[in-house]
C-alpha cells in the first residue's frame, strides 16, 4: 500500500478534497492511505508553541527545528522520502511523481509562518518541493496537491492504464484539446478528423496538435521534447466513424477519463 504522512498544524484540513472522487475511493478500497500528524503534539510547554522570533531579526515567525524534529522522528518513515513544501524547492513535475509513485509512499512536511529552521531542513534531509512560483499560506494545500498527483498514478484508481500515460507532461508535451457529444455546440463542430474512424489520423492529429499547443505554452517543455522527441506513430487501421447522436449504443468520441488532468 502506498502511504501519506503529512506533518502539519491543521491536522483537520485533511483528507479535505483527497476524501473524495478518485483518490477517495481508491482510500476506502486500500489502494492508499493517508496519516496526519499535529506537529502541535510534540511541542513542549503548555501552549503548544511551535514557532519563534528569527535569529538576526525580521518579520514573522520560525517553525523552530526541536519541535518539527520530534515529530519527523515519529513518524515510521524511514522508507519513504521527506519531502518540505517550499517555494523555494525544486519545481513539482510529472516525471518526479512518477518516481514517488514507485515507492513506498511520502512524508510531506508542511511549512508555515515565516518558514522552517534550516536545521532541521539539513539534520532530517528534507528535500524542498515546489509546485509553483508563488507564496502560499503554508504547505498543506502544496502536500494535497503532491498527494493527488501520485495516488492518481497507482495501478488501479484510474481504472484503464492509459489514462495516466496519454496526458499532459507524458513525453515532454502538454495534451491535445478533448472534445465529446453534442457533435455541435453554438455552431462549433467536433473536427471531423476525430470522428472519421481513421485511428491514425486521429493519433497524427492529436499528435500535431499537442506539439502546436507545446511549442506556444511552455516553450521550456518544447525545447525538451526537440531534444527527445517521441517514436513515430505507427500506422492505425480505419475503423468504423463513431456516432455523435443520442440512443444506445452509440460510439465514443475521443476519449472519456475518470478525472480532470488540468
Amino acid at each position: 500500500m502506498w502511504r501519506a504522512t503529512v506533518l502539519t498544524i491543521f491536522p483537520e484540513l485533511f483528507p479535505g478534497p483527497l476524501g473524495a472522487s478518485l483518490a477517495g475511493k481508491a482510500s476506502a478500497s486500500g489502494l492508499w492511505s493517508l496519516e496526519a500528524v499535529d506537529i502541535r503534539d510534540f511541542a513542549a510547554d503548555r501552549h503548544r508553541s511551535v514557532d519563534d522570533t528569527p535569529a538576526g531579526g525580521g518579520p514573522g515567525m520560525i517553525m523552530r527545528a526541536d519541535v518539527l524534529g520530534r515529530a519527523i522522528d515519529a513518524v515510521d518513515g524511514s522508507d519513504r522520502p521527506r519531502l518540505l513544501m517550499s517555494a523555494r524547492g525544486q519545481p513539482l513535475n510529472q516525471a518526479w511523481v512518477r518516481k514517488l509513485v514507485q515507492g513506498p509512499g511520502v512524508v510531506a512536511v508542511c511549512g508555515r509562518f515565516e518558514g522552517v529552521d534550516e536545521r532541521v531542513i539539513a539534520g532530517r534531509g528534507l528535500v524542498e518541493v515546489s509546485i509553483g512560483d508563488y507564496v502560499l499560506a503554508g504547505g498543506e494545500l502544496a502536500a494535497m496537491v503532491l498527494i493527488e498527483a501520485c495516488v492518481r498514478l497507482i495501478p488501479g484508481v484510474m481504472g484503464k492504464e492509459s489514462s495516466g500515460a496519454d496526458e499532459s507532461f507524458s513525453g515532454s508535451l502538454i495534451e491535445y484539446p478533448q472534445f465529446t457529444r453534442p457533435q455541435v455546440w453554438e455552431g462549433l463542430a467536433i473536427p471531423e478528423v476525430l470522428t472519421s474512424g481513421d485511428h491514425g489520423k486521429v493519433d497524427s492529429w492529436r499528435r500535431a496538435e499537442a506539439e502546436r499547443l507545446t511549442r506556444e505554452r511552455r516553450p521550456d517543455l518544447w525545447a525538451a521534447y526537440q531534444a527527445h522527441p517521441l517514436p513515430t506513430l505507427p500506422v492505425s487501421p480505419t475503423l468504423p466513424s463513431p456516432a455523435c447522436g443520442g440512443g444506445k449504443g452509440r460510439g465514443r468520441v475521443g476519449r472519456a477519463k475518470g478525472s480532470p488532468k488540468r
